[in-house]
């Protein structure tokens, strides 16, 4: 069932589609594509928009217990395929007690007892070998067609339970956004996620304001995938905008729910987990950084903050006492990264112009607590708190170590790692990894493709090789 766990890793980036009345004015649907728009700012402020509150340790239990995902496999079903997990990381109790930290058992509207995923998904992995709650996952793997366990998956229900059998019944939605997610997001190199693709994808599957599945598509999707990495939770405290475009504003809540679309069938169950995501939101505030695990060079450390200060600190805040974060949108042409991502929300293509309409219109947008996405252009200049633990670095996982972006010089264009969590660079810091000459395997990163690329953040280049190691022994003290 390998597959069908990397399915469930895709629907848990929790990556929202829309659009603002700030955006760059749309032009006429006369089927052409005029290509993205180029911001020609050079940095903009996100401003800051009133969250809900709610209980943090109420928001934890129902992270790692809840039912926000309402369908899913069997639970004994579940148990014959996998086994029982014997790790328990989260000391959960009962039938949580013996699946894996990454799924829920939960019950399903018709009160069949089913396994489904949770977030923790893509928003908790291990580094060195141990689990770390709000850590974004880099090791998953989208590489292959995650609804190629499908058949197999449903005929063993099917004959464990019977096709008229309230199970078949709890698994019906799962196994119909599987099988239109899976042929359409698959990615060129494994570590990235697909996230972006996902809700587009299933957004198309749904009516906008009722949330119930379509009879067919209400578009057709391309094959193409542009990737992203996951960020880490702990950096949404500090945050104006969701994501790596800050497309996402206004109520974090209810961008964050719109993983529910793969597996329910109605508005209702909607509002039941857009109330209680207040206080996971609250969880997600109270997490903090892993503090890093080797020994610090504290006059280095030292010296390197006055280097950030004077360098980096514009963009990427400080972090003294009185910490600061500026908030920073920053243009294409002042970063110079990849730009797929980014004009994947400028470009007016069909897609794009449906799912604007979707989101903007429908449940998510047009209500009390609606969200709210600005497509702008750029990618936004994240706080570096616990930066040690997050590679591989960029909005796409395109730089393997911190010393490589520091030095655009020396990044590899095809680079190939292990994927073990105790692989980890503490000289580096980043992962260990073998420069390629040419892709490898699924596990090599080509920097060469559309949406992978290397490029731009530039701005470390200029320093020399003291001053960039003791900038990085001060980013081990974030």
């Amino acid at each position: 069932m390998n597959n069908l766990r990397l399915f469930f890793w895709c629907l848990f980036s929790v990556l929202v589609i829309s659009c603002s009345d700030s955006e760059p004015a749309e032009q006429p649907d006369n089927g052409n594509d005029p290509g993205p728009v180029t911001p020609d700012y050079t940095t903009i402020p996100i401003p800051s928009s009133t969250q809900r509150s709610g209980d943090a340790n109420k928001g934890y239990t129902y992270l790692i217990t809840g039912d926000y995902m309402s369908s899913g496999i069997p639970y004994n079903a579940f148990l014959l395929g996998n086994g029982q997990n014997t790790e328990n990381l989260l000391k959960r109790s009962g039938d949580n007690a013996v699946i894996p930290h990454d799924f829920n058992a939960v019950s399903a509207p018709n009160g069949v007892k089913i396994v489904a995923p949770n977030c923790l998904q893509c928003h908790a992995t291990k580094i060195n070998n141990e689990l770390v709650i709000g850590l974004g996952n880099q090791t998953i793997d989208f590489t292959v067609d995650r609804s190629n366990d499908l058949s197999r998956l449903s005929n063993g229900i099917v004959l464990l339970y019977g096709q008229n059998s309230k199970e078949w019944a709890a698994f019906q939605t799962f196994k119909r956004s599987l099988e239109a997610v899976g042929p359409k997001t698959i990615t060129k190199s494994r570590g990235v996620n697909a996230a972006d693709k996902t809700t587009l994808v299933l957004a198309s599957m749904r009516d906008k304001n009722t949330l119930e599945l379509l009879s067919q598509p209400a578009i057709n999707i391309t094959d193409e995938v542009i990737p992203s990495d996951v960020p880490a939770w702990w950096l949404l405290k500090k945050k104006n905008a969701l994501f790596y475009h800050a497309i996402g504003r206004e109520d974090y809540c209810r961008s964050m729910i719109t993983m529910i679309l793969s597996t329910i069938d109605n508005v209702e169950k909607a509002k039941e987990v857009d109330v209680k995501f207040q206080d996971v939101l609250a969880y997600l505030k109270s997490i903090n950084p892993p503090k890093y695990p080797y020994s610090i060079n504290s006059g280095l450390a030292d010296q390197g903050k006055t280097i950030f200060t004077q360098k980096c600190s514009t963009c990427h805040g400080t972090y003294s006492s009185n910490p600061s974060y500026p908030n920073l949108l920053v243009s294409l042409k002042t970063i110079g990264t990849d730009p797929a991502l980014s004009d994947l929300y400028t470009t007016n293509s069909a897609e794009m112009t449906y799912f604007k309409d979707w989101f903007n219109t429908g449940w998510f947008g047009n209500s009390a607590n609606g969200l709210k996405v600005v497509t702008q252009g750029g990618y936004i200049a994240p706080p570096l708190d616990g930066v040690w633990a997050t590679a591989p670095y960029f909005h796409n996982g395109s730089v393997p170590t911190i010393e490589d972006v520091l030095n655009s010089r020396n990044r590899p264009d095809y680079w190939t790692r292990s994927f073990r969590s105790d692989d980890y660079d503490p000289v580096k810091l980043g992962w260990k990894y073998v420069r390629e000459t040419g892709k490898v395997s699924p596990d090599t990163y080509d920097t060469t493709l559309k949406g992978y690329g290397k490029m731009g953040h530039t701005f470390g280049d200029d320093l020399s090789d003291n001053d960039r190691k003791a900038v990085m022994e001060y980013l081990k003290t974030l």
